[in-house]
């Protein structure tokens, strides 16, 4: 009993410690990183960036605690990314199984308490997420379908950008975007058995209209951050 009330205090001071922090996870083309940078411009927040961090946080981790992680770069972009089916991608991929998690957090103790940060990426798992969140309502995940995912990559010029390194473009390319489609249904089911919430972005919406409902979905009004 006292081991589990002290595991509920040092959870209540972890998520104490975050409280102003608010999230944004989603899959792969949704428009994260376009309306959090929007956001943290509008409410005078602080931007980080999960993607940005990637390089170092692989520098800062070791095979034992990135097992996942330590198998992909010995690979060759074939057998990333053309040699395995999307169901393995999706099972196998690192990032899409926590691993590296612990690290943005830590970057997050790091930054000062003020003013609040607005942190994005799809590797904010709403699983990992949930147990930090002292507000839920600091958290929202953009879900993109299938063709707004697309039309998002095609008007990038990236959705051949890994494909083109691989002998197989084009299996490649398939082999991504449906390992990112069940990713985003993953994260769909996660957030509605977690109780979190989530917007599906579909290509009707403008940015604009995802913007305004991300915002009131994180609670922020233009007087209250």
């Amino acid at each position: 009993m006292r081991r589990e009330r002290q595991a509920e205090t040092g959870a209540a001071a972890l998520r104490a410690r975050l409280r102003h922090v608010y999230w944004i996870g989603g899959g792969s083309g949704a428009g994260k990183s376009t309306i959090a940078r929007r956001i943290a411009g509008r409410y005078g927040l602080r931007l980080y960036v999960t993607d940005d961090m990637m390089p170092e946080h692989a520098g800062r981790t070791t095979p034992a605690d990135s097992p996942l992680l330590s198998e992909f770069m010995s690979m060759t972009m074939d057998e990333r990314w053309v040699n395995r089916s999307p169901e393995t991608l999706l099972e196998t991929f690192h990032w899409f199984r926590g691993e590296g998690f612990g690290l943005i957090v830590e970057d997050l103790f790091r930054l000062p308490g003020e003013p609040g940060v607005i942190v994005e990426g799809f590797r904010l798992l709403p699983r990992l997420v949930r147990p930090l969140l002292a507000v839920p309502e600091h958290a929202v995940w953009l879900l993109p379908t299938p063709g707004f995912r697309a039309a998002a990559f095609d008007c990038r010029g990236s959705s051949w950008t890994i494909a083109r390194k691989t002998t197989d473009p084009e299996r490649a390319r398939r082999n991504l975007f449906e390992r990112d489609r069940m990713f985003t249904e993953r994260l769909s089911n996660e957030t509605r058995r977690l109780g979190l919430r989530a917007i599906d972005v579909d290509t009707p919406m403008t940015e604009d209209d995802l913007f305004e409902r991300t915002t009131a979905a994180l609670g922020l009004h233009p007087n209250v951050v």
